[in-house]
């Protein structure tokens, strides 16, 4: 089973994808895709759960709004969005700039759901507030990161995929882009600066989050530091943490079997 259609919001619309029958599972993209993003997970998850995929308010084909503003509406559109499909006990997968969305949802909602995946992302947990062993290869990453963006970005290649996807997934590089190429870059610009505004909360708030909490991170990511998934994690009564060697920011579009083999084994697990 297939639908689709557009949330209807005080300010805008937001449009959804629904596919497969079963417990629920929502996927919130990043901010390079929209619903698209998602097709190697929905083709795989959907035989077993129903599948909701939405594009966040302002990505293409939702409503245009000020990218200054539109992540703070974000949680607000979620828990609008699992109340009009009627889910119960969800699931969310999130993707970089979906982790501000998930994260803000599951701290406000925590009763709501059954578990969260938090992939290459802590969403407005600032993970320069993390202590104990990883803080060095924090602080260590901090100064690379820029540097290899740069040098990214001087070569064409989009800092969400990396060097390696590009090389060794030329297609896979291709239609990353013109996923990410459906919404304006200006409004992504503002979108991103609005983020990392909000990114400013201690990361010991996952304390009071009492469900399962997945982390997930490529260990070539220039985007996001691997190396703070297990100290989230950590701080989570029920965490987890999984670092995917030869991936990058995007791990579940450029290793989409690992990926969705890690999230479906947490999911059995909880």
């Amino acid at each position: 089973m297939k639908r689709s259609g557009f949330l209807k919001r005080p300010d805008c619309s937001v449009y959804y994808e629904v596919m497969g029958e079963g417990p629920a599972i929502v996927f919130a993209h990043g901010l390079g895709g929209n619903q698209l993003s998602w097709w190697q997970q929905l083709a795989h998850f959907s035989a077993r759960h129903t599948c909701v995929a939405f594009a966040h308010r302002g990505f293409t084909p939702s409503s245009a709004v000020p990218g200054a503003t539109a992540p703070d509406a974000y949680a607000d559109d979620l828990a609008a969005l699992i109340d009009e499909l009627k889910l119960r006990e969800v699931r969310l997968v999130a993707q970089s700039m979906g982790g501000w969305t998930c994260m803000e949802y599951a701290l406000r909602n925590p009763g709501t759901l059954r578990s969260l995946v938090m992939a290459a992302t802590s969403g407005a947990l600032d993970f320069r507030q993390l202590q104990g062993p990883a803080k060095p290869e924090i602080a260590e990453w901090l100064v690379q990161a820029p540097r290899t963006m740069a040098g990214l970005e001087a070569r064409d290649i989009l800092p969400a995929h990396g060097e390696r996807m590009a090389r060794e997934q030329p297609a896979a590089a291709m239609l990353y882009r013109q996923i990410s190429q459906l919404t304006p870059a200006e409004f992504k610009a503002d979108v991103r600066r609005r983020i990392f505004e909000m990114r400013n909360r201690p990361p010991a708030l996952l304390a009071d989050l009492k469900l399962p909490v997945l982390f997930v991170a490529g260990d070539e990511d220039c985007v996001f530091p691997s190396a703070c998934v297990p100290a989230f994690a950590a701080l989570a009564p029920k965490g987890r943490a999984q670092r995917v060697p030869k991936a990058g920011h995007s791990v579940y579009f450029e290793r989409p079997v690992e990926f969705n083999r890690i999230v479906e084994e947490f999911h059995s697990a909880t």
